[in-house]
């Protein structure tokens, strides 16, 4: 295992970090370019988070200007809870969560949140570190990101990490009734672990639609279930005749 690098723990070098984020004339963020591979300054939410969670917040990396953030399981809906709500923060995109296991046997597998505070231009990649051997499984943070549901599905479906607290969380590109396993672990064989004749027998007998009801695909509850700016946004507009929200 690597050395730990910690990050900056005292609160009086946020500033000196914040002074490192790409600027235009009026002081208002832009995107950086010509970012060196390493030595690029750190997203200044790395300082933030070590200085209000600690020991919790383990370490930071950055490469090609993109800050790592490796945060412990215990804490990171805690973690990503405070990038959302905290007025500073703002992260009110959530990219992608997916996991990371590496050839190396000894490494840890990874579950990585990607994260973006469209209003600041910052991306961050947090990260939680799981020994393979242990129990796979983190919070689920579809209570503070809803998009995490079929994210954290596919990454359930594909290396098996359990996201505790997760309405429904089943299978999502491999059908329901699949038991070869999860087909991204480094272990799967590249042509399954049943033979052809077997894959084919089980996928006829699949039945894919069996789960969802006429109520789950229902477009009267996916409406109810956006965001009340973005129900604002479709109700203007289907007020001025924009066929697409009339229809």
């Amino acid at each position: 295992m690597t050395t730990p690098v910690p990050v900056p723990q005292s609160p009086s070098v946020v500033p000196q970090v914040m002074a490192a984020v790409a600027a235009d004339e009026n002081g208002a963020p832009i995107t950086p370019v010509n970012v060196p591979r390493t030595g690029a300054p750190a997203n200044p939410t790395a300082a933030v988070l070590a200085a209000r969670f600690g020991a919790d917040v383990l370490r930071a990396e950055v490469i090609w200007g993109e800050t790592t953030v490796f945060v412990t399981r215990d804490r990171v809906h805690d973690i990503v809870r405070f990038l959302h709500d905290e007025p500073s923060e703002r992260y009110d995109y959530l990219v992608d969560v997916t996991a990371v296991e590496y050839r190396d046997g000894g490494r840890p597998l990874e579950v990585v949140w990607h994260l973006r505070a469209l209003g600041h231009r910052r991306f961050l990649r947090l990260k939680v570190e799981l020994p393979k051997r242990g129990p796979l499984w983190v919070p689920s943070v579809i209570d503070i990101y809803s998009g995490a549901d079929w994210l954290e599905r596919e990454c359930f479906d594909m290396f098996g990490i359990r996201f505790e607290g997760h309405p429904d969380l089943r299978r999502l590109l491999m059908w329901e009734q699949y038991k070869e396993g999860h087909p991204l672990r480094k272990d799967f064989p590249l042509r399954g672990r049943f033979s052809r004749a077997e894959q084919l027998k089980q996928a006829l007998a699949a039945d894919p639609e069996a789960r969802y009801s006429m109520e789950e695909l229902s477009i009267a509850d996916a409406f109810e279930s956006l965001p009340a700016d973005m129900k604002q946004r479709i109700a203007e507009r289907a007020a001025l005749g924009d066929p697409e929200e009339s229809a």
